[in-house]
């Protein structure tokens, strides 16, 4: 099915694509021959990037329609899917049969092959992004070719992480693990002090660890643990000047908690605990913008310091910042490549141009620290600044001008601060 696509626009509302057409096809086969037939193309997720990375002045490639079902192979613990489905769909099906990924992003919305291809994350000291779960993929290629890479494969690396410059993924096998129980426990009011004195017990204190500040003081007004039944008892937060919460809380102050995913301790499956929010109702606070920044470990008490320095400047725009640990990937065009991380997410109020004041501010205290921005968030450091960042970058490069000799999937975007212009 081919509609005209003037007029779309991206989740938030903050992008406009300037494609003439989007395809939602039902088959592979389908998806080849407009890949095969088209001058410039690119695959269209669940549109929640903030930046122009899936637009195209050609044809949008929707799979949400795309008739590839979830098939659990339990020898190998391993699941296919179609590149366009859901993780909170994807989720409930892998339950059912007994199974769970590792982890999930706060986000149950968003599609599989967009998160896995702009190496979009959860948290935990011991989870990386959600890219590393995949075992093999699935790839239409510029020439409408379907090539399946495994892991293990010569520039597998390359491929996984590619902010959809390499082609069109159809299909993804992801390791799965024995499906689990989680509990989830929100605390309140950790002072910035204490946090800096322990912070790796904090980030550890269980399986899944956000908090989440809105800079109005050196503290953390909220501070989220995601326990696995079996582990052990998370907490020690007390100890350090936090409370546990009474009642459930959503992330932002002032916020009715009914979209956030069980809290007070109530055991519940891993796909109703792992994300911040439920699948059924609006995604965080739904007017946004949003930022992330990805710091290497060993400099995430200065990167907190930062933007506390800032604080006057960045709390007028600010509606939350989350701070999540990720372990580290060996993904070319990943943020963690070889690196843990902390992760610095800002949800922004819906102001765009004051929001582009504020980013080089920011970015201008974070830089120095080695901070790799999302792709898919908004971010305006300059491509020179981005592109010495990825050590592996003129392999991509290379990798690119093979699997894409006449540029199908490049767009401005992608030629400013991946492929050469």
């Amino acid at each position: 099915m081919s509609t005209p696509a003037d007029r779309l626009q991206n989740w938030a509302g903050n992008l406009a694509y300037g494609a003439i057409r989007r395809h939602r096809p039902q088959s592979v086969e389908e998806v080849q021959e407009l890949v095969a037939g088209a001058r410039r193309v690119k695959a269209l997720g669940s549109r929640h990037s903030f930046t122009p990375l899936a637009d195209t002045p050609g044809e949008l490639i929707s799979l949400e329609r795309l008739e590839i079902g979830v098939t659990v192979d339990p020898q190998a613990r391993t699941a296919r899917v179609g590149g366009g489905i859901r993780y909170g769909e994807l989720a409930r099906e892998l339950h059912r049969a007994g199974w769970a990924l590792a982890n999930l992003a706060s986000l149950p919305h968003i599609s599989v092959a967009g998160a896995v291809a702009t190496a979009t994350h959860g948290s935990g000291d011991g989870n990386p992004s959600l890219a590393s779960g995949v075992i093999a993929l699935e790839l239409v290629t510029a020439s409408g070719e379907l090539v399946r890479l495994s892991r293990g494969a010569l520039d597998f690396d390359g491929v996984v992480v590619s902010l959809g410059a390499l082609g069109v993924v159809t299909a993804l096998t992801l390791e799965l693990v024995p499906a689990f129980e989680v509990e989830q426990r929100v605390y309140e009011g950790l002072p910035l002090a204490r946090l800096e004195r322990h912070f790796d017990a904090v980030l550890g204190a269980a399986y899944s660890v956000s908090l989440f500040t809105d800079w109005r003081e050196a503290a953390f007004h909220q501070v989220w643990l995601k326990r696995r039944l079996g582990d052990p008892e998370a907490g020690g937060l007390e100890a350090l000047g936090a409370t546990p919460a009474a009642e459930s809380r959503h992330p932002i102050r002032g916020y009715p908690a009914i979209n956030t995913t069980p809290q007070l301790g109530a055991p519940g499956p891993w796909f109703e605990r792992l994300p911040h929010f439920r699948l059924e109702h609006t995604p965080s606070a739904g007017e946004e913008l949003q930022s992330e920044y990805l710091v290497p470990r060993d400099h995430a008490l200065e990167a907190l310091h930062a933007v506390y320095a800032l604080r006057e400047q960045v709390r007028p725009l600010l509606q939350v910042c989350e701070v999540r640990s990720v372990a580290s990937d060996a993904f070319w065009l990943s943020p963690f490549d070889r690196q843990p991380c902390l992760g610095l997410h800002f949800t922004w109020r819906k102001d765009p141009l004051g929001v582009v004041e504020l980013l080089p501010v920011l970015e201008a205290r974070l830089a120095p620290l080695g901070a790799r921005p999302h792709w898919g968030k908004l971010f305006t450091l300059p491509p020179e600044a981005v592109r010495p960042l990825y050590e592996r970058l003129p392999d991509f490069q290379r990798l690119a001008g093979r699997f894409d000799p006449q540029g199908k999937f490049r767009n401005a975007f992608l030629e400013r601060y991946v492929l050469l212009g």
